[in-house]
């Protein structure tokens, strides 16, 4: 019988790991047993936590799926099939992974016969979507092709936006992607079974090629704390830093506390969260055209060893 497959789609900061856990829960409730394939853009996975540890996982990390790491992709495929018993495949992509690239290395004839392809989910950040003419021309144009290339798309985090604002999303979504079916919904929180029973597609259009490292220059910096840091120093440097950071992720040390805290950025809104055990305090940045050994002199700096 032959595995379904699902890309999980969107920009940076989307919402695509939150939708992840729902999707793995749900088919859980199916009583469909899931493999996940997650990529990363640095070399230090983080999201990896989300995905618990009866579910078989493979991170592609260091690179984006679509550009530099599509072999590693394949791979990382062949292996879960020789060694994992699942259903149902997932694969997370980085926001900067244009979707049917992906799907390319799917449908490959190495894995034509193995994989059912059901689909890609892209995720809309409504916020991000409404102020988007701050982004540069690639980051839209990739945005775009994330949106117009779904079967699915999930509207995100709605309660930051009037209902005005909410049907002037739908009007772009559609006007992007009228053959999609649009979730509308907050912290990613969708009823799976429309999706999970859908027809299978398989036909897409042509598409232009997002060349990431000439158009997008997206870059990942992953920095490992070594000390302890105050909290009021690390808040004085988020705000310090440009607004080409779209995402910002790790587990962070503060002075005084047992565990690390958990930290999101997503689109200039900081979230923290305590961690109930101690974890490897790696910590993220991803953004375009960025200075990495100032981003890392800034952390040497606040990291107190």
């Amino acid at each position: 019988m032959k595995k379904e497959v699902f890309i999980l789609s969107g920009f940076l900061g989307s919402g695509k790991t939150t939708l992840l856990k729902e999707v793995l829960q749900s088919l859980k409730v199916e009583e469909k047993k899931p493999a996940v394939l997650m990529n990363e853009l640095g070399n230090v996975s983080i999201d990896s936590d989300a995905v618990e540890g009866d579910t078989a996982l493979r991170e592609l990390l260091d690179g984006c799926i679509c550009c530099t790491i599509s072999e590693k992709l394949e791979s990382q495929l062949q292996e879960l099939l020789v060694n994992e018993q699942f259903d149902v495949l997932i694969i997370e992509t980085t926001g900067a992974a244009h979707p049917v690239e992906v799907v390319d290395s799917i449908l490959s004839p190495l894995f034509a016969e193995r994989f059912e392809f059901k689909g890609i989910i892209t995720v809309v950040d409504g916020k991000q979507w409404k102020d988007r003419s701050q982004f540069s021309p690639a980051v839209l144009h990739l945005m775009r092709e994330q949106i117009r290339h779904a079967q699915y798309i999930i509207a995100n985090k709605m309660d930051l936006l009037t209902e005005m604002e909410q049907g002037s999303l739908v009007y772009d979504l559609q006007h992007l992607n009228s053959n999609a079916k649009i979730f509308m919904t907050n912290y990613a929180k969708v009823s799976m079974k429309d999706i999970f029973s859908s027809e299978t597609f398989h036909d897409f259009d042509a598409y232009d090629r997002a060349a990431i490292d000439d158009q997008l220059a997206l870059q990942a910096v992953v920095y490992t704390f070594k000390g302890t840091v105050d909290g009021e120093e690390f808040e004085q440097w988020v705000k310090q830093q440009p607004e080409t950071i779209y995402r910002m992720k790790g587990y962070i040390p503060f002075r005084g506390k047992k565990y690390p805290a958990m930290f999101q950025y997503s689109y200039g809104m900081p979230l923290f969260m305590q961690a109930d055990m101690k974890y490897t305090t790696n910590f993220v940045v991803i953004g375009e055209g960025l200075h990495k050994s100032e981003i890392i002199r800034g952390l040497e700096e606040i990291d107190h060893t």
